[in-house]
C-alpha cells in the first residue's frame, strides 16, 4: 500500500509585509549616497514637496524632496537640468514604488568646481595672498583707469558709460582679454601684468558681467591671482553680481559688487571734485586774508616803534623836564606839610602843659570826698554784716546742737532723718556740740 506523504508549511507573506521587508533591505543595503543623472516630470505639490524622476539613457527612477529639505535650495529645479542628488534608497510601501529620498541636491559639476574653489582659497589664503596688509590704497585723483575685460562685454560698456558721466576727464585704456573660456584665465593675467609692466594708469578695474560658476571660472585661477597680487598698480574688481565671490577679488586690492560699482569706486565724481575744490579755495582765501590782517597789524606795530634820533631826544627832554617839575613841586608839598605838622605840636604841647596849683586844689576836694565815701560805705557794710550774721546763727546747726540735740549718721556719713530705714544692729555715728559717740539699734520704732 503506498502512502503520500503530506507537503511541507510554506510560509505565506502579505504584500505589505514583502514591501516593509524588501524596504528594510534597501536602506540596509544602501545608506546616504550620491546620484547623478537627469532631471523630468518635475511636479511641485501644494504641499511644498518636490516629486520628480532622475534618469540617464538606460534607466529612470522615482525621487521625492520633502519640503523641510528643498526649503535650502537657492535655485529652482526644472526639466533637462543635470543634477547630483544625495539621497537615501527605499521603498514606497504603499504602491510598492522604488524610489530616492533626497536629502539635498545641486548641479551637476558644481560640487568639484566648488570644491576646487575652496581648495584654492584655502591655499592662498595661508600663503598670505588676502592679507589687508597688501591691499594697495586707490589714488584719490587718477588721471588715466585701466580696464582689463572683453571688448564686446556688455561690462565693458556699463564701465565706460559711469566714468563718462562721473569724470569725463579720466582717460580710459582698454586691455582686451576673453572673460570666459579655456584661454579666458591665461588671457585676463596677461593682461593685468601688461597694465602692470607698461605703468600707463594709476588704477585697474578687472570686470565682466554676472553668471554661473562655469561661467565666472575663468577668475578663480591660481595664476591669475598670483599676477594681481604681485601688480604694482592698485586694482578694483566688479565680477558678476553682489552675491558672487572669485578667487580674484579675494586677491585685489578693493572689491565692488558690480562693474558699475567698480567704476564708481575707482574715479572720484567730478561734481565732488568741483565741490572740495570750491571748499578748498575758501578755506585758501579765509587763511590769506588772516595772515595778510596779521602782517599789516605786525607792519603797524614796527611803524608806530620807528623813531628818528631828534624825535627820541626831544621826547626824552621832554621827559625830563615833567620829571624836574614833578619834583619840585613834591618837595614844596613836603615843606608845607612839615611845617604845618611843627605848628600843630607846638600848639598841642603848649595846651597839655598841666596847671599845677588848680590841680592841688582838685586833688584835696577829691580826697575829702573819698574819705567821706569811704566811711559811709565802711558803716553799710558793718550793718550787712550784722544782719548776715544773726541769720547765720539761726542756721547755724552748732547752736542747735547746743541746746542737747544730736546729728546721726550711717557709716557712709548720710543723715539719718527717720527710722524707717534703720535695722536693728545698724551702727550710727552721733554727732553733739562737743565730742561724738557711736551707738548700735537695738530696736528701730
Amino acid at each position: 500500500m503506498t502512502r503520500v506523504s503530506s507537503p511541507l508549511p510554506v510560509e505565506i507573506l502579505s504584500v505589505s509585509a514583502l514591501t516593509r521587508s524588501v524596504r528594510d533591505l534597501l536602506e540596509h543595503r544602501y545608506p546616504l549616497l550620491w546620484v547623478a543623472g537627469e532631471i523630468s516630470n518635475v511636479v511641485r505639490a501644494k504641499s511644498g514637496h518636490l516629486y520628480f524622476s532622475l534618469k540617464d539613457d538606460a534607466a529612470q527612477v522615482r525621487c521625492v524632496m520633502f519640503r523641510n529639505r528643498g526649503q535650502y535650495l537657492d535655485w529652482e529645479p526644472r526639466e533637462g537640468l543635470r543634477v547630483e542628488v544625495r539621497a537615501l534608497v527605499t521603498l514606497y510601501e504603499a504602491r510598492g514604488d522604488f524610489q530616492l529620498n533626497v536629502e539635498s541636491m545641486r548641479r551637476a559639476g558644481q560640487g568639484a568646481l566648488f570644491e576646487a574653489f575652496l581648495k584654492l582659497r584655502d591655499k592662498l589664503d595661508r600663503e598670505g595672498l588676502f592679507d589687508a596688509a597688501h591691499k594697495k590704497p586707490l589714488p584719490a585723483y587718477p588721471q588715466r583707469i585701466g580696464v582689463v575685460t572683453s571688448p564686446q562685454s556688455a561690462a565693458l560698456r556699463d564701465v565706460l558709460t559711469t566714468l563718462a558721466r562721473r569724470n569725463p576727464s579720466i582717460a580710459v585704456i582698454v586691455y582686451p582679454a576673453q572673460v570666459q573660456g579655456e584661454a579666458a584665465a591665461q588671457q585676463l593675467a596677461a593682461a593685468v601684468a601688461s597694465a602692470a609692466r607698461r605703468g600707463e594708469c594709476e588704477v585697474l578695474i578687472l570686470c565682466r558681467g554676472g553668471g554661473s560658476i562655469e561661467d565666472l571660472w575663468a577668475f578663480n585661477d591660481e595664476a591669475l591671482a598670483r599676477t594681481i597680487h604681485a601688480c604694482t598698480i592698485p586694482l578694483v574688481t566688479g565680477i558678476g553680481h553682489e552675491t558672487d565671490f572669485t578667487i580674484a577679488e579675494f586677491v585685489a586690492d578693493r572689491r565692488a559688487a558690480t562693474p558699475t560699482a567698480a567704476a564708481e569706486l575707482a574715479a572720484p565724481a567730478r561734481s565732488e571734485m568741483l565741490a572740495e575744490l570750491r571748499q578748498l579755495g575758501q578755506s585758501l582765501r579765509r587763511q590769506m586774508r588772516f595772515a595778510l590782517d596779521a602782517k599789516a597789524q605786525r607792519v603797524d606795530s614796527l611803524a608806530s616803534r620807528l623813531q628818528s634820533p631828534a624825535d627820541r631826544l626831544a621826547a626824552s627832554s621832554a621827559r625830563l623836564g615833567l620829571a624836574r617839575a614833578r619834583i619840585t613841586a613834591a618837595f614844596a608839598l613836603a615843606t608845607r606839610n612839615a611845617a604845618w605838622r611843627l605848628s600843630h605840636a607846638i600848639q598841642g604841647l603848649a595846651a597839655a602843659r598841666p596847671k599845677l596849683q588848680l590841680l592841688q586844689q582838685e586833688t584835696v576836694q577829691l580826697d575829702e570826698a573819698l574819705r567821706r565815701a569811704t566811711a559811709l560805705r565802711l558803716e553799710r557794710l558793718r550793718e550787712a554784716l550784722a544782719r548776715l550774721s544773726l541769720g547765720l546763727a539761726h542756721l547755724d546747726p552748732g547752736a542747735v546742737l547746743e541746746r542737747g540735740y544730736a546729728i546721726a549718721r550711717r557709716p557712709d556719713g548720710s543723715v539719718v532723718r527717720t527710722s524707717a530705714g534703720l535695722q536693728t544692729n545698724d551702727l550710727l555715728e552721733l554727732s553733739f556740740a562737743r565730742g561724738a559717740a557711736s551707738v548700735r539699734v537695738e530696736k528701730p520704732h
